[in-house]
């Protein structure tokens, strides 16, 4: 089998590419920078020559509302044509849970937007939604930065560690397409407040974190649904103290 990993040098898409090359597999991890770009369309037949899957992790470079919406608008009609021309049979995105309700945020409806022409078009799919992982926690805290005092959204949040969403990455991307929108996320719910408070206890950050019910999630107003899924989400096994703990 022979998988290409669009975003393949990212996060999350060099991850899934280890470990499903650990595993035997073919994983080509294709980006601008090995001559692989979605947005252009440069390099995606080369690519795509003999694959059965292709796993959408790509990010866009700018999160300018507009610049947001065209990336993954041109990336997904640039994907889908070359993946029929190849003869694909499963694509596989990564979006975001919530996004639906961030109609506030830039790039939320830039997602809503690629999810709806992956359903919309020719290619079997599976799109798998996942809560914020970890690694991004820092910038969320530090996005709410003011006058010395960090403020974060007075929701709840459930974040996930990037290992756990590859490894679900993986097992969806060597599985038949489903057809429909999964959610994943991590083992906890809590207050954005309490993951924010560890990680800088864990980092011996002095400044004061507060739980700010006027803060926004990058320019959007959240709620306690906005970041979290639904009942029946798929749930990663890394815990975010325990994450913490390897770091340090």
């Amino acid at each position: 089998m022979k998988i290409v990993i669009i975003g393949g040098t990212g996060l999350i898409g060099r991850k899934t590419a280890a470990l499903l090359q650990a595993s035997g597999i073919e994983a080509v991890a294709a980006s601008p920078s090995t001559g692989v770009d979605a947005f252009t369309g440069n390099g995606l037949t080369e690519a795509l020559q003999g694959a059965q899957v292709v796993i959408d992790a790509s990010n866009a470079p700018s999160w300018e509302p507009s610049a947001v919406m065209e990336f993954f608008q041109t990336s997904t009609r640039n994907l889908l044509a070359a993946e029929s021309a190849a003869g694909v049979t499963h694509h596989v995105a990564v979006s975001v849970v919530g996004a639906e309700r961030m109609p506030g945020s830039g790039y939320m409806p830039a997602k809503i937007a690629q999810e709806s022409a992956i359903q919309a078009g020719p290619i079997p799919y599976t799109i798998l939604r996942a809560t914020q992982f970890f690694e991004f926690i820092p910038a969320i805290a530090e996005s709410g930065l003011a006058d010395g005092v960090i403020h974060v959204p007075a929701v709840q949040f459930q974040p996930i560690a990037a290992d756990d969403l590859a490894a679900a990455v993986a097992r969806i991307a060597t599985a038949a397409p489903l057809n429909t929108t999964i959610e994943i996320a991590g083992p906890d719910r809590k207050a954005m407040k309490h993951f924010a408070d560890l990680l800088f206890a864990a980092k011996q950050d002095p400044r004061p974190i507060v739980s700010d019910p006027s803060a926004g999630y990058f320019g959007a107003k959240v709620d306690d649904r906005s970041l979290t899924p639904d009942d029946n989400a798929q749930l990663g096994k890394t815990h975010y103290e325990d994450w913490l703990t390897r770091l340090t």
